[in-house]
């Protein structure tokens, strides 16, 4: 016995249950179908968290709750967001004057004073009308959407859970104005997200205690105890959800685990050293993690914890400054405060004398240095530090050498400006060994997420290294110069070095320079970014130069090569007085920095390739950018920084590529000695020569072998004809009944190839890449031929004409099956003869399952015997096929009578003038074929009519959920059925096809 999706969705409601959640069946509750809200939990809640309210302002609240007014359901869910995390203001009347107040929705204080009910099957009618299969209710707020699929069907998985949770959104919208957030699961993988949450942004919670050891995969009830625990999901309601609200758009955010316990950890830490020695502690998650909300979260949460201290943000450059600046202010609403940026050290002190508490202030290191006087002496001050390890965090004095000047490490100037304030300091990559200043100040870990956590959590990719230093054709001597100056520049060196090396470094910039260099640079990144790069993903990739000046030589010299790329590619850097007037027009003003960096997140918009210098190095997220190209020699946390720009999560990304041209190779090995253990196993040396180009051998070599005994030359030596029989040949000998099993591994192998081919494309010849192309090609056909939704001619020749164009460059139009002069459509006759005189017969044979299964699924939704009928009838066909007692030519004979079958039994309906849910209530009845010895046609017709009106006019929602309804319902059928004599003597089961078409019926229409 399978284990169905019924069975799932009582072992999730078994599990709440035993969290403390009173369990009620939605379909035996009476209430308004059109109200989302639990009633019966709703007002005596709030009256219990809301004791010495009046009555008038409970009353009031919810009157609020119920009329939420706003544009769109988004900005209705935001309104809702801030009342639960808030509480709602109401103004009423007390008998002698209107009074304000605020009623809490939730009590985060005491959570058990809270109302927890967990319901299935909640029908809600909205748009149309629909039915969650578990809906979270706290204090009778529908907070949670859970839906789930079956673990035991082949063809439904999480993914299916998530379009149907989309499409909830449109059917019945005022469910989820109170919505805090959804979960999805098919036992096999759960995950949860908002409302405006894309489905590779719905994360797995894989701890219930924040410990993240064995959290490679997590078993499914993880996700519900680490969630829905009593207390934890109080808190998580209103302190672990905000929005982000840019003029642009509005981003819910749910933080994932990893956030949920580290930030808790540090609030901890933090309140400790307010107590002791000021020491909050360091919280290191790699980059692209989510560093910067997990600040916010922090941020609101010291409010409580501290009450009201001010926080002071301490980033070292400006750019920086203004991207967290910015990520706090799309979430003021949540922190209930306005974040304000310091203008100067004489600024930053007013607004730390202008108040005893509250205040988030950001300011940049640089402030600190105009000045040894104390800025505060106050205690309730919190600085967060965003990486804190950088090189400008220092206690130590040093002495110029040459002027015998002593410089005082900016990291004691900020000490000795606020010394009473307790440290945090947040990073995304670890502290070197070395680094002795940084623990001084913030003490040690409070918490790591390392790259091998955040890579297996989904919550960022991998990072892949190319070398193409040889291709810029320079002899050993400049080769061994460029060496010793990187040692310099990626030296993290006191300022007296700096000062002596300058000269030196000149050296470099004039070797990086040089117009034969940056030729043969420009020259290998376009040829490059072409045949590799340009179609991965959105096309989207960053250069990364060496000085400003180089910055504009590459501009300038793509655009010789590609004079079309005016829009495509573009420089982002600040401007100094003393440019050529000719960089103004290129590089611009900050308004126009800014509309770049729009540009450039736009996955849509033309603007493809950036080529920057220090901007957009750190902070500055765009998911699909999966290139980097590196003409700048970085060490340390600056290139791993740099280089995680590229690690940002986006479809099916399978990691970022890193193109070298200055030799960092040594330096990323050298970074990676800080890194966690099994970040150095994992990730000490990504090399696509020798991490994804042998995969790419041993995944091409299995599939060459999974396609042994069939000649597909024809792909790379014929015709786009040739072309097109060789694809559909190939998924013919993949669909033979023998091959069944290897089918299934040549998809996956096949898939697996397609990932590794992604990285290694640039290192491939040209037959190893047409040899990749076909491969990815008969994987596509074969998918999408078994895959779910409708299945168009059309689409599937668009798809693989793309494919093929985008790995290797085909211009041709190819058309996979030339047999076929029409679109796919069982009910047209012309195609059902072209499908017969198909050569690949495997793939005819599962072209018309796959139409006809289509067309069963519609049966099994509106007509009960056709679909029986055409069920078993497809079932038998294909066990004999698959048991080889029919050969490929019977079984499409068979497939086809069938076919026939259905336009015929489509058609008798029509001829006796029923509309379809009426022909579907005819089969039912006529289903037994002796029945029309009996009556007359006329009669069974007017039978079948009576029947459906009979429905129409007694449907109730949730009939078939509810035993009395469902034996009313019954007792009104038999009623009809009586009156006309049916069923024959003998023939009692035709009732019960009657009574289950009704049902079908109740369950399509309602």
């Amino acid at each position: 016995m399978s284990f169905t999706e019924a069975n799932f969705e009582n072992a999730v409601l078994e599990l709440i249950q035993s969290l403390g959640y009173t369990y009620r069946y939605g379909p035996d509750i009476p209430r308004d179908y059109h109200n989302p809200l639990y009633e019966d939990d709703l007002l005596p809640s709030l009256q219990k968290i809301n004791p010495k309210k009046p009555a008038a302002a409970v009353t009031e609240a919810v009157t609020r709750l119920k009329t939420i007014d706003a544009a769109t359901l988004t900005h209705k869910n935001i309104i809702a967001t801030d009342y639960l995390q808030n509480g709602i203001p109401v103004k009423y009347f007390d008998g002698r004057e209107e009074r304000s107040d605020l009623i809490r929705l939730i009590d985060h204080h005491n959570p058990e004073n809270n109302t927890f009910t967990v319901i299935n099957q909640w029908t809600v009618i909205d748009n149309a009308e629909k039915r969650p299969d578990i809906v979270i209710f706290v204090n009778g707020i529908p907070v949670i959407v859970i839906e789930l699929k079956s673990p035991s069907r082949e063809n439904t998985d999480v993914s299916e859970a998530y379009r149907q949770l989309r499409n909830y959104l449109h059917d019945i919208p005022s469910l989820f104005i109170y919505n805090a957030l959804c979960i999805m699961s098919d036992q096999a993988t759960s995950k949860a997200g908002t409302i405006t949450a894309k489905e590779d942004r719905y994360m797995e919670w894989k701890t219930t205690d924040g410990n993240y050891e064995n959290t490679s995969i997590a078993a499914f009830d993880v996700l519900f105890e680490g969630i829905l625990e009593k207390n934890r999901l109080i808190d998580i309601l209103k302190n672990f959800i905000c929005y982000s609200r840019t003029e642009d758009s509005d981003t819910k955010i749910l933080a994932a685990y990893h956030q949920y316990f580290a930030v808790r950890k540090a609030v901890e830490s933090t309140k400790t050293a307010t107590k002791t020695d000021g020491k909050g502690g360091v919280f290191w998650h790699t980059q692209g993690s989510g560093k910067s909300l997990s600040m916010v979260f922090y941020a609101k949460l010291l409010q409580t914890a501290l009450e009201s201290p001010t926080i002071v943000v301490i980033t070292d450059r400006n750019d920086l400054d203004n991207q967290l600046f910015s990520q706090f202010s799309n979430c003021k609403d949540y922190l209930r405060q306005t974040p304000i940026q310091a203008e100067s050290r004489t600024d930053l002190r007013q607004l730390l004398a202008g108040r005893k508490a509250n205040g988030i202030i950001f300011t940049t290191m640089q402030k600190f240095e105009e000045s040894d006087d104390p800025l505060s002496l106050r205690r309730n001050i919190i600085v967060i530090a965003d990486e804190a390890h950088r090189s400008q965090y220092g206690l130590e004095e040093k002495i110029n050498a040459t002027t015998g000047k002593i410089s005082v490490g900016t990291a004691r100037k900020i000490r000795d400006s606020l010394p009473n304030a307790t440290y945090i300091g947040f990073t995304g990559t670890p502290i070197s060994s070395k680094d002795r200043s940084t623990r001084e100040i913030f003490g040690d870990y409070i918490d790591i997420y390392d790259m091998t956590q955040s890579v297996e959590d989904g919550a960022t990719r991998p990072v892949y290294y190319e070398s193409r230093v040889i291709n810029l054709h320079l002899n050993e001597t400049i080769l061994h110069q460029i060496d010793l100056e990187y040692d310099i520049v990626a030296e993290e060196a006191p300022e007296y070095i700096i000062e002596k090396s300058k000269h030196e470094l000149s050296k470099l910039e004039s070797i990086l320079a040089a117009p034969q260099t940056i030729d043969a640079l420009c020259s290998d990144i376009v040829a490059h970014y072409e045949t590799n790069r340009q179609y991965e993903l959105t096309g989207k990739a960053m250069i990364v130069a060496y000085s400003r000046d180089i910055a504009m030589k590459i501009y300038h010299k793509i655009l010789d090569l590609r004079p079309a790329w005016q829009e495509k590619i573009g420089v982002v850097m600040t401007s100094a007085n003393n440019d050529p007037e000719e960089w103004r027009q290129v590089i611009g003003t900050k308004a126009y920095r800014d509309e770049m960096a729009k540009k450039f997140k736009d996955n849509t918009d033309p603007l493809k390739i950036a080529i920057v210098v220090d901007m957009w190095l750190t902070g500055f997220d765009v998911p699909s950018l999966a290139t980097m190209y590196v003409y700048k020699p970085m060490s340390g946390h600056n290139l791993m920084q740099a280089i995680a720009r590229v690690n940002r999560v986006f479809g099916d990304k399978e990691g970022g590529l890193v193109v070298d041209y200055v030799g960092i190779a040594r330096d990323l090995r050298q970074a990676m000695h800080d890194y966690t253990r099994r970040d150095r196993h994992n990730y000490g040396d990504t090399d696509i020569s020798k991490v994804a180009k042998p995969k790419f051998d041993e995944k091409l070599e299995v599939c060459r072998d999974l396609l042994h005994g069939y000649d597909y030359s024809g792909f790379s030596q014929g015709t786009d004809l040739d072309r097109a029989r060789a694809i559909s040949g190939g998924v013919d000998f993949l669909s033979a009944p023998a091959r069944e099993e290897t089918k299934k591994i040549f998809i996956k192998e096949s898939l697996a190839l397609r990932q590794a081919l992604s990285l290694c494309r640039s290192l491939l010849h040209q037959d190893e890449r047409l040899l990749a192309a076909y491969f990815e090609a008969v994987r596509t056909l074969l998918t999408r031929v078994e895959s779910k939704g409708q299945l168009s001619l059309r689409e599937l020749n668009a798809r693989i004409n793309e494919l093929l164009k985008q790995s290797i460059q085909s211009e041709g139009v190819i058309n996979l099956f030339s047999d076929i002069k029409q679109e796919f459509s069982l009910f047209d006759p012309k195609f059902l003869e072209d499908i017969a005189k198909m050569k690949e017969k495997n793939l005819a044979v599962e072209l018309l399952k796959r139409l006809l299964a289509d067309q069963i699924s519609v049966y099994q939704r509106t007509n009960l015997v056709q679909s029986e009928r055409f069920s078993e009838l497809l079932s038998r066909a294909m066990s004999s096929y698959l048991k080889g007692m029919l050969t490929n030519e019977q079984v499409i004979e068979e497939l086809l009578g069938m076919a026939k079958d259905m336009i015929s039994a489509h058609a008798a309906g029509e001829k006796l003038g029923l509309t379809v849910e009426e022909t579907a209530f005819y089969d039912a009845l006529t289903k037994p074929a002796a029945v029309k010895d009996f009556y007359e046609n006329e009669e069974l017709i007017a039978i079948t009519r009576e029947l459906t009106d009979l429905l129409r006019k007694n449907k109730t929602i949730d009939w078939q959920k509810k035993e009395t309804a469902r034996a009313g319902m019954r007792r009104l059928v038999k009623r009809l059925l009586k009156e006309h004599h049916y069923p024959p003597e003998g023939m009692e089961d035709a009732v019960n096809t009657v009574i289950r078409q009704c049902e079908l019926w109740t369950d399509a229409v309602l």
